[in-house]
């Protein structure tokens, strides 16, 4: 299960672009939450705390508790920032609401442990992430935080796929492709030596 992380939002009244860019002037970014078969919730939240969470290794896949002025509290999941297109400063925030019992489309990330000790890596091969995140439906109660990948036993040409992800209980890749490639282990590059004579041209 993803960890759990509470921010703090303040309510809206109003909808629309107009009262969107009254928020703005006011210091806030917009935001709404919405899905689990239940009207959407307008909020507005402190720009910093959208910027942290974005910047949050995993954050697709991250539970936020939106804790709303008056006592209301929204589980959920960011759904999409937009950002501004000269300052890159979030200018709009979607949370979809996770409800009890419903499965979500998330991304979730691939973490890899081992490297250290992959007998490949070690007679030099080099690592290639084929997928450093996987689109997964999953339980909304059970979104996992990351997903892993132990390189420990791998050598030279051998792959990672996803019968060999750790972490994937209840999760159901989206993609078409049965067992997929995560990541392999590739052959050093070896530079061919310069032909006979070239030197002296």
């Amino acid at each position: 299960m993803s960890k759990i992380t509470t921010i703090e939002a303040s309510a809206r009244a109003k909808a629309g672009k107009g009262a969107a860019r009254a928020t703005r002037r006011e210091g806030l970014v917009p935001g709404v939450v919405y899905g689990g078969k239940q009207e959407s919730t307008l909020i507005a939240l402190d720009p910093r705390l959208v910027v942290k969470a974005i910047q949050t290794s995993g954050w697709r896949s991250r539970v936020y508790d939106i804790q709303i002025e008056g006592g209301k509290t929204e589980r959920a999941l960011v759904r999409d920032v937009q950002l501004h297109p000269v300052k890159d400063s979030p200018v709009h925030i979607d949370f979809l609401r996770l409800a009890a019992g419903s499965r979500v489309h998330v991304e979730v990330a691939v973490h890899f442990v081992g490297e250290d000790k992959s007998p490949g890596i070690k007679r030099g091969g080099m690592l290639n992430v084929v997928r450093h995140t996987v689109d997964v439906e999953v339980a909304a109660e059970n979104i996992p935080e990351f997903f892993t990948v132990d390189l420990s036993k791998l050598d030279i040409n051998d792959n990672v796929r996803w019968d060999d992800v750790q972490g994937t209980e209840g999760a159901t890749p989206v993609s078409h492709e049965a067992n997929f490639v995560v990541a392999s282990i590739a052959a050093p590059i070896v530079e061919a030596a310069p032909a006979e004579g070239a030197a002296a041209s």
